[in-house]
């Protein structure tokens, strides 16, 4: 996001930037003059030809501003050593990728032809002490397997080796329920300390000793979920829970962690996860870093189309998202409305983008397209590679579909990057490619819903709704000059 253009945000702060965090506060005085000479060169000078309008300049130059601000605010108040790996992984990484990275993805791209994802997504268990409705998870049978540590251990050593990648999310499944052995999950992120982990989970876990070892390891930070305050996150996650969650929070605060949340957008809680006395609970009163906003998909056990945010609220939300990210300036990242950020859908192992891999091994486009054709224990048994299962014919329409539709289109053709879901936002593209590749489902409520007329239906008419009323913003907002 930030290494995009030549004259970028990262390329120019990572000149008088890259020795200042190791000076406690300086980036508090130096940051925002130096904001405002690269906001001058990236946004008010920016090229539209290369960079598209000034809104989509403006919508990328202040997310990812926003995220440097978060974490040289998890420098200040982070544990000797998250200061060392903020330093010298996570802002050396983020601002301009090191020496040995570059030189990594210049191997993938001359061998192959294309650059690189830039992370994974891992599941390596499926178990988890929690029963949320409506969880992805929950989909799946129970008595699940789980990955070895041998298995993920080798996962991250090729993502790093072969493409360069330097972050890795970790997802469940409970993350922290996970164990091979005498190995855990932060026993992993200890081996691989050239890679910065995040964990999304649940927090009811996260006791002082468990805090303690995080702070010791530095180079993970967690989101933890909620679903608005206690009255909504207990009603879906079991009473209880939101207590345990603030108990979290106040462990990580004493330990020196950085950490932020995780929210599903649902009709009842949609307009309550992004208003301001949310914000200011969280980001002021919980010191929480970030916050990631997933808006709820219909797939899987029980999936009720009528159960997404409609079209008029995720416009609204849109509208206040804006303001948050544009006019308070705080990290939150919807991963639909948000499609500026990133120019649109980053599944399919795409350039900058990820995959994500479960607790079987099966190798998905995205942690939301529960249909896949590679399995890492096949392709280790085959003594192929991660990279090779970035070129399925799934992998490779996907990406085809993202290039012509935005991706890699000059900007006055783009389409519309506020609606940029492969599979929710364009349902008809996902679904006629699931067919024509011979997808496999992930599980049988998918396979399911690939033969449901009434799902593919509602799904076809959520699009069209959608798209007229988020398509004049993007014309008025986005592609006017």
């Amino acid at each position: 996001m930030l290494k995009r253009n030549e004259n970028s945000l990262g390329n120019f702060l990572i000149k008088h930037l890259a020795n200042l965090a190791s000076i406690t506060k300086a980036w508090k005085i130096a940051l925002p003059p130096l904001e405002k000479i690269a906001y001058r060169m990236v946004v008010t000078n920016g090229d539209p030809a290369t960079a598209g309008s000034r809104h989509i300049r403006e919508d990328k130059f202040n997310i990812g501003a926003n995220i440097i601000r978060a974490a040289f605010k998890a420098y200040d108040k982070g544990s000797p050593n998250v200061r060392d790996r903020m330093t010298n992984l996570f802002l050396k990484n983020l601002l301009s990728d090191s020496n040995e990275v570059k030189e990594k993805k210049k191997k993938f791209e001359d061998k192959y032809g294309t650059k690189p994802p830039s992370f994974i997504t891992i599941s390596p268990g499926g178990t988890c002490n929690l029963r949320c409705k409506d969880c992805y998870a929950a989909s799946v049978p129970k008595g699940l397997p789980s990955l070895s540590f041998k298995v993920v251990d080798r996962i991250l050593k090729e993502k790093y080796d072969e493409w360069g990648s330097w972050f890795t999310v970790v997802s469940g499944g409970e993350p922290f329920f996970w164990k091979d052995g005498d190995m855990d999950i932060i026993d992993v992120a200890k081996l691989h300390q050239e890679q910065y982990f995040l964990v999304y989970t649940n927090g009811t876990l996260i006791d002082e000793e468990k805090a303690e070892r995080l702070a010791e390891v530095g180079n993970i930070t967690v989101a933890i979920s909620v679903e608005g305050f206690e009255k909504e996150t207990d009603e879906r996650r079991g009473k209880g829970v939101y207590k345990k969650i603030l108990a979290a929070f106040e462990n990580l605060r004493n330990a020196g962690v950085p950490f932020g949340i995780s929210t599903t957008a649902t009709p009842e809680n949609a307009e309550l996860i992004i208003s301001k006395e949310m914000i200011d609970f969280y980001f002021k009163g919980q010191s929480v870093l970030y916050q990631w906003l997933f808006q709820y998909m219909p797939i899987g056990r029980g999936a009720d189309v009528g159960h997404q945010v409609s079209p008029e609220v995720r416009t609204k939300m849109w509208v206040r998202e804006q303001e948050i990210v544009n006019k308070e300036r705080l990290p939150l990242v919807d991963f639909w409305n948000g499609g500026t950020f990133s120019q649109g859908c980053i599944a399919g192992g795409r350039s900058g983008g990820y995959l994500y891999i479960d607790w079987y091994g099966n190798i998905y486009p995205c942690v939301f397209v529960p249909f896949w054709k590679d399995n890492i224990h096949k392709l280790i048994s085959e003594e192929k590679t991660l990279s090779d299962a970035l070129f399925s014919d799934l992998f490779e329409g996907i990406r085809d579909w993202q290039s012509s539709y935005s991706f890699k289109c000059p900007p006055d053709t783009a389409g519309n990057e506020i609606r940029p879901c492969f599979i929710r936002d364009h349902h008809k593209v996902a679904h006629d490619l699931f067919v024509k590749t011979d997808a496999k489902p992930g599980y049988p409520s998918a396979a399911i819903s690939l033969q449901d007329k009434d799902y593919y239906k509602e799904m076809i008419q959520y699009d069209k709704k959608l798209a007229k009323l988020l398509d004049p913003i993007w014309e008025e907002h986005y592609r006017k000059p």
